[in-house]
């Protein structure tokens, strides 16, 4: 009996089984659902491959459905590229009877590399669609992507090396390369390539290189991006003139912007997508006028220029993710300067090895959470490859009507070698200092009543007392509001007859920092 029950139970089992449809799919008829209809895939520079962007579809129904084909509309020709994930078939443009179980979902990993000749002429737009299925059962997905012309300035390759030029010194003096290539006055695809003008952007692989009497000037409303690891070298001799102006609309059209050339949303404020403005010592007499500089490594790099300053105006630098400016036995002037440091690095502006440096109307703040990163950094030395202070005098470093401030309680470092000079002042200066420790207190670098040392200034010990009631420091809105502590604070006889980084005139008092005060909208 026992086995009688036992073959009874076992056939049921098996009758039961070969009648399962679990693995059965039907033809879809056109029941498929989207994560979205249309995905637009930003803009891309002609020629240049896209980021990879995806795309999710639902089978929502109860029955498992098989997926004729997937393909693009216009075929094989197609600029777009397409994979998905689990399929292990070698194909980019279709792919056929796709299976989906009830109430699963998959992805499709979508791509593309177009050149604007394959876009609509009139507003310079590439779309195509994903089909899935065929006849009445069709559904489509629409695919959009902007196109931009540019300029492209990279290295010549040679047997698969590329070109390199003079980027520095090693330890034992001997030049160091980089890969890059030096600018050209008949270049075959971008003519005059020390005049950057404003027609399309450029696009800068590896480091472009200004050579020894030669000057690259940047044109109002120019648009330059850097790939990973670029950036632009100016040798000794040479010179670098960016002729940004004031812009009237919100589309900054006047204003000159260097950044990374991730041209997608998210990639807008990441730090150290590219390397840096290298201004090599010897170079000379350069002049920065309406420069955003936003995304670098450092931002800009100063070597030794004592002949002549560095002349940086109405310049705003953001997101470097070591240091917005560094200066090493330099010579600089700035004038309605915004650094805005987020990440861990070192800090907004660094000074290094002494020179002479006046800022007026500057705005210097550090967002980041470490103790060891500072809005402004001072030495008259330098560490040689031993870790030995190698000094030289600071003849100057005067901030006045500055702001200088960030989100942890100290942020000027002053590092002095007793063998040289070191003179520097702050005057009507907002500084974020809090010297209640001895190490700070008993140090006459930090001697806040000292008038030789700090006239006029406002030093906040904490974050309660003289805030500068910045919009949105975290976001690079340095701009302050009407209860800021600044408002009015400056001292008006270096600010007669002069404008703030947005072009507005500063009236009598004036504020400290780069920006007029302004009433916030709630």
């Amino acid at each position: 009996m026992r086995y009688f029950v036992l073959l009874v139970f076992l056939g049921l089992f098996f009758g039961v089984s070969s009648c399962r449809t679990d693995f059965d799919f039907a033809e879809s008829t056109g029941e498929l659902r989207f994560s979205r209809d249309t995905v637009y895939l930003d803009t891309v520079f002609t020629d240049i491959g896209s980021s990879t962007y995806t795309l999710k579809v639902y089978n929502k129904t109860d029955s498992n459905i098989s997926i004729p084909t997937i393909g693009f509309a216009k075929g094989a020709a197609s600029k777009y590229r397409m994979t998905m994930d689990g399929m292990t078939e070698n194909a980019t443009k279709s792919f056929s009877n796709v299976e989906l179980l009830a109430k699963d979902s998959m992805y499709i990993f979508i791509e593309t590399t177009v050149n604007v000749a394959d876009a609509n002429p009139t507003d310079f737009l590439y779309t195509d669609q994903i089909l899935f299925g065929t006849g009445t059962n069709q559904q489509k997905v629409e695919l959009v992507t902007l196109i931009q012309d540019a300029y492209f300035i990279f290295p010549n390759r040679t047997e698969g090396v590329y070109e390199e030029i003079d980027f520095g010194f090693d330890a034992d003096g001997n030049t160091t390369q980089i890969k890059g290539r030096n600018l050209q006055e008949n270049h075959p695809d971008n003519g005059n390539e020390y005049v950057w003008k404003n027609n399309k952007p450029y696009v800068v692989y590896g480091y472009a290189g200004v050579p020894d009497g030669k000057t690259l000037t940047v044109n109002p409303g120019a648009r330059i991006h850097f790939h990973k690891d670029s950036g632009i070298i100016v040798q000794n001799g040479a010179t670098l003139n960016i002729a940004g102006q004031s812009s009237i609309t919100e589309n900054l059209e006047n204003e000159v912007i260097f950044e990374g050339d991730r041209l997608e949303n998210g990639f807008s404020e990441t730090p150290g997508q590219w390397g840096a403005i290298f201004l090599r010592s010897g170079s000379k007499e350069h002049s920065i006028n309406h420069l955003t500089l936003k995304n670098a490594t450092v931002g800009i790099y100063v070597q030794e220029n004592l002949g002549t300053p560095l002349k940086i105006e109405n310049t705003q630098i953001y997101n470097s993710s070591v240091v917005g400016i560094l200066a090493v036995y330099a010579k600089v002037d700035g004038f309605n300067l915004v650094i805005n440091s987020l990440t861990r690095g070192i800090g907004a502006l660094e000074i290094r090895a002494g020179g002479t440096y006046n800022f007026t109307h500057c705005t210097f703040n550090n967002q980041s959470s470490s103790s060891t990163q500072f809005a402004v950094i001072i030495a008259n030395y330098i560490l040689d490859s031993n870790q030995n202070q190698v000094p030289r005098d600071l003849t100057a470093a005067n901030f006045t009507n500055c702001i200088i401030y960030g989100s942890n309680s100290r942020q000027l470092s002053l590092r002095k070698n007793e063998s040289q000079s070191f003179n520097y002042k702050l005057t009507n200066t907002l500084l974020k200092f809090n010297n209640s420790d001895p190490i700070f207190s008993a140090n006459p670098l930090y001697n806040f009543e000292d008038a030789t040392l700090y006239q006029n200034c406002l030093i906040a010990r904490n974050n309660f007392d003289f805030k500068p009631d910045f919009l949105k420091a975290s976001e690079n809105k340095l701009q302050i509001g009407a209860e800021s502590v600044a408002r009015g604070a400056a001292d008006f006889g270096f600010s007669s007859g002069t404008t703030d980084v947005l072009g507005l005139t500063r009236s009598n008092p004036s504020d400290m920092g780069a920006y007029n005060w302004t009433l916030f909208e709630e």
